[in-house]
């Protein structure tokens, strides 16, 4: 499924600062696992394997393949060693991006925040010849470009980040357990959301992680998500599902609903971490570049 584009190719300026991009073209994405592709690629690891570029030498150990022995060195040495070689494999980065009505709000929107930080991971990715797919949800996948590999592909993610539009209820076990029934080969997942699901976040989290994927959850509030500045006699009406509460807002309450709020994001961050996930947690009023270049660069998921 894909979003509707318009006719007026978007550009990838429009969401990240010509230096910036600059600035992340000394960055490439790095997974913590060993990865074990189903495709030979452009990308290089440290794993060794069979490729046509030599790495390094090992004695010979009964049963090793004879086709790999270096019979140069046997000539000299009358010693059997094997030749090993960098062997070349695909990552693939997915990038899962919370579409659902309720990323349209805050100043600016988290929304635009995702997108630009998408961007931003989806750019790093692309030139460093890394597979990508990213991926919107709200009731499930609502739009996806996948298998994306190079420069090229630039000009296409710009389009179909900026011509997406926040819309819909959000499910988010629906969305996941899509996801990994068309997810092939190992790499990395990118979950941007708010996480602020009715029905939880854990089954959903739970299908994403696996041995031969590094998951990332990124959480993004708004500002007034994390520090209202409302008083008084509300209604508050649910963007989502249209769900209505009335509440008197006062001091107290909204001490309680920061100590709340505090200790869901505290509660995911444990959830996350307990099963070998990274979490982190921003604002849309935050700055994308130092949120990249720094925060992100050390939980290492870029280098």
């Amino acid at each position: 499924m894909y979003h509707k584009t318009s006719t007026t190719k978007k550009r990838l300026t429009d969401l990240l600062d010509p230096k910036f991009m600059a600035r992340l073209d000394s960055l490439d994405v790095m997974s913590r696992k060993i990865l074990q592709g189903k495709l030979h690629g452009e990308r290089r690891t440290k794993r060794r394997g069979q490729s046509v570029e030599f790495a390094d030498h090992r004695p010979y150990v009964a049963g090793d393949d004879l086709r790999f022995v270096d019979w140069n060195i046997y000539g000299r040495l009358e010693q059997l060693f094997l030749k090993l070689f960098l062997e070349e494999q695909d990552l693939t980065v997915h990038i899962v991006a919370d579409f659902s009505s309720s990323m349209s709000i805050g100043d600016p929107s988290k929304a635009l925040y995702i997108k630009k930080l998408t961007a931003a991971l989806g750019y790093v990715s692309l030139v460093n010849n890394n597979r990508v797919t990213i991926s919107f949800f709200a009731d499930g996948i609502e739009g996806q470009l996948a298998n994306m590999r190079g420069r090229n592909y630039l000009h296409n993610m710009a389009d179909f980040l900026l011509t997406a539009e926040s819309d819909g209820l959000s499910n988010f076990e629906k969305s996941c357990k899509q996801l990994v029934s068309g997810r092939i080969g190992s790499g990395i997942t990118i979950v941007l959301s708010d996480f602020l699901f009715k029905e939880g976040y854990d089954s959903g989290l739970r299908r994403l992680m696996g041995r031969n994927y590094d998951l990332y959850v990124i959480q993004v509030l708004s500002p007034k998500e994390l520090s209202p500045d409302i008083t008084g006699e509300l209604k508050l009406i649910d963007i989502e599902d249209s769900d209505i509460a009335e509440i008197t807002v006062s001091g107290a309450l909204l001490k309680y609903y920061k100590k709340t709020l505090n200790a869901y994001c505290n509660e995911l961050k444990d959830f996350c971490t307990r099963r070998g996930a990274a979490y982190v947690l921003t604002k849309s009023s935050d700055s994308i570049e130092t949120l990249v270049l720094n925060y992100l660069r050390r939980i290492n998921l870029l280098r």
